[in-house]
């Protein structure tokens, strides 16, 4: 199994308290949605961050990149974008449960960091602009098969009215 671009050795960042690197990495997340949104399973998901060693640990700074595509919610057409979404987490020795971050022997592996990351920042109702007033009626059929479209129904002279309420068409009120 090849090595992820996502694991980044930290043993010589380590030897010395405020020591920085900077590390910019592309790789492809499969998996990463939402229901409304997600990043296509073969588009590579950028992180630019910088690790700073601290006492204990090492602190993970930048940013994290990814397009993104889904639907709109109102006309249901498809939207693309990109997110841009900042990180900064702490990798621990000892990590504080769902607060930090494990290092593991001498690497930290930032796919749990950019994956929370980019779940977090996915839109959870994208729109494909805010003008967007919904799907368009007339293109959708009507009737109970489907077989009727609105414009064939404006062309009819008068829809049929219901007989329920036959009498009140032929009410006439006085002015008086």
């Amino acid at each position: 199994m090849a090595r992820s671009v996502l694991r980044i050795a930290v043993l010589e960042l380590r030897r010395r308290p405020g020591n920085q690197r900077q590390v910019q990495v592309s790789a492809p997340l499969p998996g990463l949605a939402i229901t409304s949104a997600g990043v296509p399973d073969d588009a590579a998901v950028d992180v630019d961050v910088t690790l700073e060693a601290i006492d204990g640990g090492v602190t993970v700074k930048g940013t994290v990149t990814a397009p993104w595509e889904g639907q709109c919610r109102r006309c249901l057409e498809p939207v693309t974008g990109t997110i841009e979404t900042p990180v900064q987490e702490v990798f621990e020795v000892r990590p504080t449960e769902g607060e930090t971050y494990p290092i593991d022997g001498d690497e930290v592996d930032l796919e749990p960091v950019v994956r929370d990351a980019v779940l977090l920042a996915l839109p959870l109702a994208p729109l494909c602009g805010e003008t967007c007033a919904g799907p368009d009626p007339e293109s959708f059929p009507t009737g109970p098969a489907g077989e009727r479209r609105l414009e064939e129904q404006e062309a009819e002279e008068e829809p049929a009215g219901d007989p329920r309420w036959a009498a009140l068409r032929e009410l006439r009120l006085d002015d008086d």
